[in-house]
């Protein structure tokens, strides 16, 4: 196997291997192909630094993740910021709505203390600085948040993205399928994603050619679909990502439904490995 192909199983796999030092039995490096599957980096490598952040980001670049997946929202002053939450306390020492805030407080805000004192004054950042050091070097999967109550947030996606000519490798996502139908109109040249929800039984042959007449993605937890629907999904020319319900065995199912990626957060690591290995 290749030096550039080890990298890209890297990201995913060697998860599987620290599990063996809490007991798991996990199955041959070899056994378990990419096979041409994508190793998507939710919110970084957001077991080894701080979610959102550039530690997060710079991380998973470096462990081999193909595309870094990232989640926005609008500041009080219309900035497109990083962060999962429509509220700061999770994640860092401020307390509030991240709409009620203006780019130059969220700044003063500590976005890594939270997740280990060596991250202690970690920033959050904005989608333009994301794209200023990662745009080229990996690809991106910004995921939209709650664009329903950010009026306008689509037209400032599309303003900023509208500025690099090559947005092969870029990807916008939401579960708010009407916010990516808006999308495609407004930027029909960008790939849009669709998060589903678990009501799969809805999701009829008719549903699918709907969605992929604009998404090239459709995306799941895991958990709540199966080979039909991505079959299903396949024959109508889209793609299928999957994300992890912190389920041992969920590589093995993502594989056997013959998905095109994998979005993970290393949440199958060890608490404590993480965190040691990224201060190594």
């Amino acid at each position: 196997m290749g030096e550039i192909r080890k990298k890209k199983l890297l990201f995913v796999f060697v998860s599987i291997c620290m599990l063996l030092l809490v007991g798991y039995e996990a199955r041959p490096f070899n056994h378990i192909e990419m096979n041409g599957m994508i190793s998507v980096a939710h919110r970084g490598a957001s077991n080894f630094a701080p979610e959102n952040t550039q530690s997060a980001f710079r991380k998973a670049l470096e462990l081999g993740a193909d595309f870094l997946e990232c989640d926005v929202h609008l500041s009080k002053d219309g900035e497109l910021i990083i962060i999962h939450d429509d509220k700061v306390d999770r994640t860092t020492n401020g307390s509030g709505y991240v709409k009620n805030f203006s780019l130059a407080e969220l700044k003063e805000l500590d976005a890594g203390g939270k997740f280990h004192t060596a991250f202690a004054g970690e920033k959050i950042i904005t989608l333009n600085e994301l794209l200023d050091e990662f745009y080229g070097e990996v690809g991106l999967l910004i995921e939209i948040k709650k664009p329903s109550k950010y009026p306008g947030i689509e037209e400032k996606v599309v303003d900023l993205l509208s500025e690099y000519k090559d947005l092969n490798g870029i990807i916008v996502q939401s579960f708010d399928i009407e916010s990516m139908r808006k999308m495609n109109t407004l930027l029909p040249e960008l790939e849009v994603a669709l998060l589903m929800r678990p009501s799969i039984q809805s999701l009829s042959s008719q549903k699918i050619s709907d969605l992929t007449s604009f998404a090239t993605y459709i995306n799941f937890n895991v958990s709540y679909v199966n080979k039909r629907v991505v079959n299903q999904i396949h024959n109508q020319g889209g793609k299928v990502l999957v994300w992890s319900t912190k389920n041992q065995g969920w590589v093995d199912k993502a594989y056997q439904y013959d998905v095109d990626g994998i979005i993970t957060d290393y949440s199958i690591w060890p608490v404590e490995a993480p965190i040691q290995l990224v201060l190594e």
